[in-house]
């Protein structure tokens, strides 16, 4: 059993995760099910686009099965943990690149492995109850999935905000900062899935789509912009707290304990990485650095950890290492950003 229901619906090739208990995790089987369902419909011509959804109301996917890779990392299982996150970075790349259109419809939860499945695809559905973020800041991890390719692209430094904090993006949010494209009413969803079955290419699916959509609300993350970007402007992570724990903005001073309280290697790690991103010009090349920092954070003690808080004893009092910004080293972070000796990467054309 894959957890993907896989299905044709006239033209539609349809993709919907099947595990809503677990709201939607991504296992190493679903990534698998899905990769092959493309590869039958990429030269298919009785298929002219496809659907990724979720079953269930509270997300769409909720992110990678971190149960799975909690266990795989502390019993020492390098191997499995690569092979899962080596076959989900392709797929992300896959999706990014399809030669037919994709349509993912992010409802609920999309955090982690979520964005990447849904975020870079043709056409990026959000509705009224969509909640996207990359929170892996707060498990002992690093935005992935392609994820610090989006946030280096959001307006200003709310992309770096959302990294550092894992905020979770409303559907003006997600629209206003690149993540998503449309917002489409939930009980409009069935029209779309009707609508998609019928259509016969690209400019079809763009006319379905704009005319079931609704004006977003205005981002109140872009709203925000004028403490966001003056505190995140500031070179190091330690400046950047200073100044979000200074700021008269009630928000800001949040931002500035959620940031404490997470990994201080991760939040280093992150601002390196998402500010790599600006200046890197695909989502390959991020996907590839992306890995490289992945192999190398899984091994880390606070990887174990925060998953171990967050998920398997739920204490939420992760036991960080270093326990402060200040003992995170440049050379520590660095690290982290080159390939282990032997290691080819993801093998990503550019």
């Amino acid at each position: 059993m894959t957890d993907v229901l896989v299905r044709r619906e006239g033209r539609l090739g349809r993709l919907t995760l099947d595990r809503p208990a677990s709201l939607n995790a991504l296992t190493l089987g679903m990534v698998r099910t899905i990769d092959a369902a493309l590869t039958a419909w990429d030269h298919d011509d009785a298929i002219a686009a496809v659907l990724i959804d979720g079953e269930g109301e509270r997300a769409f996917c909720a992110g990678g099965d971190i149960r799975t890779l909690y266990d795989a990392a502390r019993g020492g299982a390098w191997a499995e943990a690569r092979t899962y996150f080596f076959e989900e970075y392709r797929l992300n790349a896959r999706l990014g690149r399809y030669p037919k259109p994709v349509v993912s419809v992010m409802h609920g939860l999309a955090m982690g492995g979520g964005i990447g499945l849904g975020a870079h695809v043709a056409f990026r559905i959000v509705t009224e109850t969509s909640r996207l973020a990359l929170p892996e800041c707060g498990i002992g991890f690093s935005p992935d999935v392609g994820g610090t390719f989006r946030l280096g692209r959001a307006p200003g430094e709310t992309g770096l905000h959302a990294a550092l904090t894992g905020a979770r993006l409303d559907p003006a949010d997600a629209i206003a900062c690149g993540f998503a494209d449309r917002l489409v009413p939930s009980e409009q969803l069935g029209a779309l899935r009707d609508g998609l079955s019928g259509c016969r290419g690209r400019d079809e699916v763009a006319a379905l789509i704009e005319a079931l959509a609704v004006a977003p609300a205005a981002s109140r993350l872009v709203a925000a912009r004028d403490w966001i970007d003056n505190a995140y402007a500031h070179e190091t992570a330690e400046a950047i707290l200073a100044a979000l724990t200074s700021s008269s903005e009630g928000e800001s001073r949040e931002a500035a304990t959620t940031i404490d309280r997470n990994s201080p290697g991760s939040v280093k790690i992150a601002l390196r990485a998402v500010r790599e991103a600006r200046r890197t010009p695909t989502l390959t090349a991020c996907l590839e650095r992306e890995f490289r920092v992945t192999l190398s954070r899984i091994r880390d003690p606070d990887f174990i950890e925060g998953i171990r808080a967050a998920v398997v004893d739920k204490d939420r009092t992760p036991r960080w290492q270093p326990a402060r910004l200040a003992d995170v080293t440049e050379v520590e972070v660095a690290r982290h950003f080159v390939a282990p000796e032997g290691e080819a990467g993801l093998g990503l054309s550019a």
